[in-house]
C-alpha cells in the first residue's frame, strides 16, 4: 500500500484552497462563485482526512462528513437564491447586486 506523505497532501489541500479562493474573489458570476465555495470546502475536507491520517484517527473522515452535509446544505440554498435571483435580474453578473436596493 501507498501513502502519501503528510506534508504533500496538506500542499494539495492548500492549493485547492487557494484556487477556490482565487475563483471567488475573480469571478462576477455566482454560479462559479459558488463553484469556488466548493472547491474550498472540499480542500478543507482534505486536510481533514489527511490530518486523521497522519495520527491514525478516524477524526478526519468524521470531520469530512460534516464537512460534506454542510455543503449540501450550502447547495441547494444556493441554487434556490441563484434560480431566485436569475428569475428576477436575467442575469447572474454580481455587480448587479446594486439594483437589489430599494
Amino acid at each position: 500500500m501507498v501513502t502519501i506523505p503528510f506534508s504533500h497532501g496538506l500542499l494539495l489541500a492548500a492549493a485547492l484552497f487557494l484556487l477556490g479562493v482565487i475563483c471567488v474573489l475573480t469571478r462576477r458570476n455566482i454560479i462559479f462563485m459558488l463553484l469556488g465555495l466548493e472547491i474550498m470546502l472540499n480542500a478543507a475536507g482534505l486536510a481533514f482526512v489527511v490530518a486523521g491520517a497522519r495520527w491514525g484517527q478516524p477524526d478526519g473522515q468524521i470531520m469530512f462528513l460534516i464537512v460534506l452535509a454542510m455543503a449540501a446544505a450550502e447547495v441547494s440554498v444556493g441554487l434556490a437564491l441563484v434560480l431566485e435571483w436569475y428569475h428576477r435580474m436575467h442575469s447572474l453578473d454580481v455587480d448587479q447586486a446594486s439594483r437589489l436596493r430599494g
